[in-house]
């Protein structure tokens, strides 16, 4: 297990690759995805030495609940994320609603989402994963309807790191 101290640095002052000396797992979902999360982190030791971060697509009229139901199934710390929050190790971080995030030198950057693009958060996100911690990232893509998170995982194996998928037998979509 990392002391917090020695868990992270980042080389370079311009956002360069990670560090890291703990995997970071990325996790996209979409439809269906609070089950699939419950089942994920129920199972989950509370001192795994890696960090979780969820991107999830999230409406932006309702208040989430996520951090609530998943601290019920899980002895990780959960928190949502704040701008130029650093990665921990044995903690999920959850995106907020309205935002889009990165993750460069180790710290999860936050923009507001652009009601009006055409959004692949969790491209996005897997995509900065694979630059910042190159073998180091993971990612994991959960129950959904569309293509967000199809691109972001063959950059996440480009880099070296590994990519699981939720199978279609166990999916709600």
């Amino acid at each position: 297990m990392h002391s917090e101290s020695d868990a992270h640095s980042a080389s370079g002052s311009d956002g360069g690759e990670s560090t890291t000396t703990f995997h970071i797992v990325g996790v996209g979902a979409s439809a269906g995805g609070l089950e699939a999360l419950e089942k994920l982190f129920a199972k989950m030791p509370d001192d795994i030495a890696m960090a979780f971060v969820v991107v999830q697509h999230l409406s932006p009229d309702f208040k989430s609940h996520m951090r609530e139901l998943l601290a019920r199934k899980t002895a990780l710390k959960v928190t949502t994320v704040e701008d130029q929050m650093p990665v921990a190790p044995n903690t999920i971080f959850l995106i907020p609603p309205k935002k889009e995030m990165i993750i460069s030198g180790g710290k999860l950057l936050l923009s507001d989402k652009d009601p009006q693009a055409w959004n692949q958060p969790i491209d996005h996100f897997f995509t900065s994963l694979a630059h910042d911690a190159g073998p180091r990232a993971i990612g994991i893509v959960l129950s959904g309807t569309g293509s967000d998170g199809s691109q972001g995982i063959q950059d996440i194996h480009a880099a070296g790191g590994l990519v699981l998928c939720q199978t279609v037998e166990t999916a709600k979509f």
